[in-house]
């Protein structure tokens, strides 16, 4: 049995789930709601405050499937109830982050400043030299916590660059002159 899959998801208060047909699945919350269609073959049932996904058979498929929707389900319940987000820091000199409406406009030593339009269902803040990216879908947040990051990678030498704020940056030792 898979240790994910079998475990319930609780609804905490204030959150509906309802689990309409074709698996589609629809998490309200306070802060919005979330539909997802997830796969057919499972079994998602909604009892007594939990919602409980089962497996039809034990093929290697089946099995992967049952962990993965459980996850999928209960980021969406906790997406709805907390919500999700992601912090990057932007380090080196002159590199810095405004946000003006729903533009974010990033100098990152380019001839030209990168300007990026936030995603429906996702709000940027900037503070100081930290990005904070939020919003209720994991995926989305994460997703575009990630564009944001490719924009300017940190380099191993001097760290520049937008890294997430938890990800520590292997440094190398530059090159050294000869005697």
């Amino acid at each position: 049995m898979s240790r994910i899959g079998r475990l319930p998801v609780a609804i905490p208060a204030g959150v509906e789930v309802s689990v309409a047909e074709g698996n589609v699945v629809t998490v309200k919350g306070p802060k919005g709601t979330l539909e997802r269609a997830l796969p057919t073959e499972m079994e998602i049932k909604v009892e007594d405050g939990h919602v409980v996904v089962a497996r039809p058979n034990d093929l290697k498929k089946m099995k992967a499937l049952h962990g993965l929707t459980r996850s999928l389900i209960h980021n969406m319940v906790v997406g709805v109830s907390e919500g999700y987000t992601k912090t990057l820091e932007v380090n080196g000199v002159g590199y810095r982050a405004a946000k003006q409406g729903k533009k974010l406009t990033l100098n990152l030593g380019y001839s030209h400043p990168v300007e990026m339009e936030d995603p429906e269902g996702i709000e940027t803040k900037v503070d100081g030299n930290k990005i904070i990216v939020s919003g209720i879908s994991k995926e989305k947040v994460g997703q575009f916590a990630a564009e944001i990051r490719d924009k300017r990678r940190p380099e191993p030498y001097k760290g520049k660059g937008i890294k997430y704020e938890t990800e520590v940056i292997r440094r190398k030792v530059g090159k050294t002159g000869k005697k």
